[in-house]
């Protein structure tokens, strides 16, 4: 019994911490919106969601190399998972990965 009291106050810190990094994550998010830094998520989920066929299933806000990048991952009719790194500022397509699909059969804009 000890025991396990002493094991749950250890693993205490670590979700205080793992809280604590969400909510700076977060913070930083909004500075860098609020800087111009990147557009808006609702504004890049819909152009993501007009353009591609498929549902967004998860979406990530990264720092590479000073640029903000989003990552977008689409679950479409056919079940295989695609990838999308977007420039957080421009919305530009810089990767995919993964069996893109289009909406109306337009073809993939090439990475720049």
């Amino acid at each position: 019994m000890r025991r396990a009291f002493l094991c749950s106050l250890l693993a205490l810190p670590l979700g205080a911490t793992a809280a604590e990094a969400s909510r700076r994550d977060h913070e930083r998010a909004r500075d860098a919106l609020a800087a111009g830094e990147i557009r808006p998520l609702s504004e890049l989920l819909a152009e993501v969601e007009s353009r591609y066929e498929g549902r967004v299933i998860e979406t990530e806000l990264d720092r590479d190399d000073g640029q903000w990048i989003y990552e977008f991952k689409l679950l479409p009719p056919s079940g295989r998972v695609f990838e999308l790194k977007l420039d957080a500022r421009t919305g530009t397509l810089l990767r995919s990965k993964g069996p893109v699909l289009l909406r109306g059969g337009a073809p993939l804009p090439e990475p720049r």
